[in-house]
């Protein structure tokens, strides 16, 4: 099947992936048709099939990709020989950060987990365990330097993680508070959850 005249795979791949992302938030996964993708994208619905073989590897590729470049920033960017408060807090203000910044991706990756198919829901349940693990593990460091309090370090973080990702819902750039203080608020909610 020829491409769009025009249309260039590394720039309508990408496309086709965004658009795919704000229509799966804005109407769900289920109301999206292959055709509304390609319109909003500007191709044929056939030139689609250039770059996914279906709608469920798509909504799969977002996800899987969403999870990555998440575990993949945290590893790049959490604090080495800290303590785990100091890491802790790192993580917390790391995890409202680059999640508000990509506020459609975190929506459809929590809401469409219900239209993965078996495989895929268990590939992205994997990563998000990762994820969840890397915040589990500080909780037990903080633990063993008596720092940290928690009688089921796995179920606080994922309670936390909850708590964190909520933020997603009501945060605007023009509120009363900028992204940093919210940042402050949640991490000084976070430390009292969690220390004695």
């Amino acid at each position: 099947m020829a491409r769009t005249q025009g249309s260039h795979s590394d720039i309508t791949g990408p496309r086709i992936r965004l658009a795919a992302l704000r229509l799966f938030a804005r109407d769900g996964y289920a109301a999206v048709s292959m055709r509304q993708i390609a319109g909003e994208v500007g191709v044929q619905a056939g030139a689609l099939y250039n770059y996914t073989p279906d709608k469920q590897t798509l909504l799969f590729d977002l996800m899987r990709a969403h999870m990555e470049d998440l575990l993949a920033a945290w590893d790049a960017e959490a604090p080495r020989d800290a303590s785990a408060l100091t890491v802790l807090e790192a993580f917390t203000r790391f995890h409202i950060r680059f999640n508000t910044r990509r506020a459609e991706a975190v929506f459809v990756s929590y809401m469409e987990l219900r239209s993965l198919t078996l495989e895929n829901f268990e590939v992205i349940e994997r990563l998000r365990r990762e994820y969840e693990t890397r915040l589990e593990t500080i909780l037990r460091a903080g633990a063993q330097e008596g720092v940290i309090v928690v009688a089921e370090p796995r179920i606080a973080s994922m309670a936390l993680i909850a708590m964190l990702t909520g933020v997603n819902t009501w945060y605007r750039e023009q509120g009363r508070l900028s992204l940093s203080e919210v940042e402050a608020v949640y991490w000084g909610m976070v430390r009292r959850s969690v220390t004695a």
